[in-house]
């Protein structure tokens, strides 16, 4: 009863650390991670492509409210996989960072650095009695001096950055793919493409505009752009990825 109780001591106490040096509550805020929809982070020698699998739970609720993918600042894009609500609240912090940074700097917050402030930011949620981690990873992409950078945030406030990779459902397939896929030469219409293809082996092969959503963020104007419905629709149509059951 006395090992039980410790066992249950650590479980739930997200300060105290376990035996084998682990903190149950971050490796739970993981599982809730995978819990949510796949989003995808292509970095390509022309910027950076972001896509998301945003299926509705229902034909009842209103497709814009499924927000994925985010503009934190001009030249950056965030992707999230995990709870929404979290989510919101870390990319609101981000957007707030990048307008401090130019406020006070009088020039654009480097990707590196908004994701370093992000994760310092959760990071004290994995120390705090009476808090919780956030259950939720982001993909923070954009353009740095004329260079695509590509990070992820992870729910113990560690960031790491990535080539290509996959958060939320389906990673470890996703990401399995992205490595047999991937070459350094890519351009972003190729990104776009293996983004599209990545997600259409979640999707029973093919997909439709009104269930994923692709941003890109290149090098050469170093802006932020969400494709529409008809820019999807026309990639998928190219690709031949398109529902044949879509109906625009």
């Amino acid at each position: 009863m006395q090992g039980q109780a410790q066992q249950q001591a650590y479980d739930r106490g997200i300060t105290i650390f376990s035996p084998d040096g682990r903190l149950y509550q971050v490796e739970y805020a993981r599982e809730a991670v995978k819990r949510g929809t796949a989003s995808i982070g292509i970095r390509t020698k022309e910027g950076i492509v972001l896509a998301v699998d945003k299926r509705l739970r229902s034909p009842l609720m209103e497709r814009d409210s499924v927000e994925k993918i985010h503009k934190a600042d001009n030249h950056i894009g965030i992707a999230s996989a995990g709870h929404v609500a979290d989510a919101r609240q870390l990319i609101d912090f981000a957007r707030q960072q990048a307008q401090i940074n130019q406020y006070r700097y009088d020039e654009p917050i480097g990707v590196e650095t908004l994701t370093k402030t992000v994760t310092d930011y959760i990071q004290q949620y994995t120390q705090v009695g009476g808090a919780r981690p956030f259950g939720v990873s982001l993909i923070i992409g954009g353009v740095e001096n004329g260079k695509p950078r590509l990070y992820e945030t992870d729910p113990s406030g560690t960031p790491y950055e990535w080539k290509a990779l996959a958060i939320g459902a389906d990673r470890a397939d996703i990401q399995d793919f992205l490595e047999d896929e991937y070459t350094d030469e890519m351009s972003l219409d190729d990104g776009i493409h293996l983004g599209m293809l990545a997600l259409s082996r979640i999707n029973e092969g093919v997909l439709s505009p009104i269930d994923i959503g692709i941003a890109t963020v290149d090098t050469d104007s170093g802006r932020f752009l969400r494709l529409t419905d008809d820019e999807v629709e026309e990639y998928l149509v190219q690709y031949e990825l398109l529902d044949p059951e879509y109906e625009g």
